[in-house]
């Protein structure tokens, strides 16, 4: 492949918004490189490095690597990618470092590394974005019953100043900086974050001459441009908008550089605005069953805790208001053991994989793969499967997630504040027919707010099945345990929307080529 420009990814997390850039192609080429990638996260890191590792694997020999086929399917340990392809595998090492942003260790070594890739490229992009706890609502929430939390103390308020530092010392074309859109009403001292920040970008440069111009990316009708933002909230992008099968919206600010920024008005993109759902992304995936804590887990006692508990539910809904979910639970209590999945993981592709007309679809799915990775199910308490049954049902019929107030007496968890309003969305089911709320890394914790819609399965959804939904390709491998794949899936940035702005960034250089 021929690459022209280098990519810095900071706060790179398992790589979804280097994917993003690193799949563009243009006329079959791919004009971004990833170049340098920044993750403190020792799991993320190495997830980062297998993935560049297949990256440049797959460029030399336009196919994945056999051995890694197999690690994917389960059938091997991983294995020494040294011995695979000792070549790519020294660049991997040059190119996924672990540091932590905000340290001197950092900062000396990556002001070295901008030494030699400003020899190395013409021209360079900065993408990332620091940490979001800080900023997030739910984050911001849970720093304040920590006690003496101090926020004008918490340094992870404050990282977007190393990131505008490497934009000092880089001097990128373009740089591309994502955060949570909690930014926008986070402040310290009575001065809102996100003020701050812009006010540091703009002030880059000399007193009389901006170095960088900021844009935020609008959407009209089927096309993406960059445009110049009249308020903060210009900068929010709406996932759903790019085909993505959830409601993530995210802040998104694009500098372009002084001597660029005249054409960047140009930069215009078709973009797919296909409204797609859960169930269009992860619908052809295995039907699996969950798994039971605290007990004997075989199929059996599993399928009669399945229908013991549809038969309770169907007698907790008498009135004649929820007759539909009262019917949907008898004929769950009836459901035949032949028709319901009886397996924990997925062993092999699904039916007409690889052959689907949707691009979303065609980017995901990858027909050198034995199996789907990462598709198993997590065991969960008696009783939270019988609430993952109601809400599943409830979805099915209702049309939108239960609330705390919907669930049956019997069912209420043994807290206090359940129907205080605090609790309303502490089990939400994802409707089949919509897109998913926002995968976040609370996925880890519990699987309470990710249910996955068919009763049948009753249990939380996988991490395949939030990869697919955050649309990673299904030959993207998460490493270490299954709470940490959780973890680096929900703080991605969704790769297939990355891919779409790597588009639109791109045509800022070819807008000045132009000329």
């Amino acid at each position: 492949m021929s690459h022209s420009i280098g990519v810095i990814d900071l706060f790179a997390g398992p790589g979804g918004l280097g994917e993003g850039f690193a799949s563009f192609r243009n006329n079959g080429n791919s004009p971004f490189e990833i170049c340098l990638s920044v993750e403190k996260d020792s799991v993320a890191n190495r997830t980062l490095k297998l993935r560049s590792f297949l990256r440049k694997y797959k460029d030399q020999h336009d196919k994945l690597p056999q051995d890694y086929i197999d690690f994917h399917a389960g059938k091997t340990p991983e294995p020494d990618w040294n011995e695979v392809d000792r070549q790519s595998w020294r660049e991997v090492q040059e190119e996924i470092i672990r540091l932590e942003l905000g340290t001197k260790e950092a900062s000396d070594r990556i002001n070295s590394e901008i030494k030699r890739l400003k020899s190395k490229y013409d021209e360079t992009v900065l993408i990332g974005g620091p940490p979001c706890q800080a900023y997030s609502l739910v984050g911001r929430v849970r720093s304040r019953s920590i006690k003496d939390y101090v926020p004008e103390k918490d340094n992870r308020q404050f990282l977007f100043r190393d990131y505008i530092k490497v934009i000092d010392k880089l001097r990128p074309a373009v740089f591309l900086m994502e955060n949570v859109k909690g930014m926008l009403s986070s402040s310290i001292q009575n001065q809102k974050i996100f003020e701050m920040l812009v006010s540091n970008l703009v002030s880059l440069g000399t007193c009389n001459d901006h170095l960088y111009d900021l844009r935020s990316i609008a959407v009209s009708e089927n096309h993406a441009n960059l445009k110049e933002s009249t308020k903060p909230s210009d900068y929010i992008i709406r996932s759903e908008e790019f085909g993505v099968p959830q409601r993530r919206h995210r802040i998104f600010i694009v500098g372009i550089r002084s001597d660029l920024s005249s054409g960047s008005s140009k930069a215009r993109i078709e973009i797919d605005k296909k409204s797609r759902s859960v169930n269009d992304v992860i619908g052809n995936l295995d039907r699996l069953r969950s798994g039971i804590n605290r007990g004997q887990d075989n199929f059996d006692d599993w399928y009669g805790n399945l229908r013991e508990s549809a038969l309770a539910l169907s007698k907790l809904t008498k009135s004649k208001d929820n007759r539909e979910l009262r019917e949907l639970f008898l004929s769950t209590s009836k459901h035949s053991k032949k028709n319901t999945p009886s397996i924990r993981n997925s062993k092999e592709l699904p039916q007409d994989y690889g052959n689907s007309n949707d691009r979303l679809l065609q980017w995901m799915e990858r027909n050198e793969l034995d199996t789907i990775a990462q598709h198993e199910t997590r065991s969960h308490m008696g009783e939270d499967l019988r609430r993952y049954l109601f809400a599943a049902c409830f979805g099915k019929v209702e049309g939108y997630s239960p609330k705390a107030k919907d669930f049956p007496l019997k069912l209420s968890p043994n807290h206090r504040s359940w129907r205080s309003g605090h609790f309303n969305d502490r089990f939400r089911v994802q409707l089949s027919d919509s897109a998913s709320t926002t995968v976040t890394c609370h996925i880890s914790k519990d699987g309470h707010y990710f249910i996955h819609p068919d009763p049948i399965q009753c249990r939380s959804i996988t991490v395949r099945e939030a990869a697919r939904l955050q649309t990673f390709p299904d030959d993207y491998l998460f490493l270490g345990n299954r709470t940490q794949q959780y973890v680096q899936v929900g703080n991605a940035v969704p790769p297939y929307l990355a891919r779409q702005i790597a588009h639109l960034v791109f045509q800022v250089f070819v807008d000045r080529s132009a000329k």
